[in-house]
């Protein structure tokens, strides 16, 4: 016989995620960081030309290129 598990999974597991994401990326520091990185990823020539990288931020504040998918997967935890 199965255990009932406590667990009621991830915290917007009952479909308010989809109003917390519009939320939160129409706040305004998430517009600012969002038009940074937009306007250094078309100075360095990388935006829309399908190349697979993004600009990411580091520690100290400055901007590399790097693959989106690592870039994306880090989730905000400290590079």
């Amino acid at each position: 016989m199965a255990r009932k598990s406590e667990y009621s999974g991830p915290k917007y597991a009952n479909g308010n995620y989809k109003s917390y994401q519009k939320k939160y990326d129409s706040s305004q520091l998430q517009i600012r960081k969002r038009t940074e990185l937009n306007k250094e990823n078309r100075k360095r020539g990388t935006y829309g030309n399908g190349d697979g990288k993004d600009v990411s931020h580091k520690k100290d504040g400055s901007t590399v290129l790097e693959i989106a998918s690592k870039n994306r997967a880090r989730k905000g935890k400290k590079a």
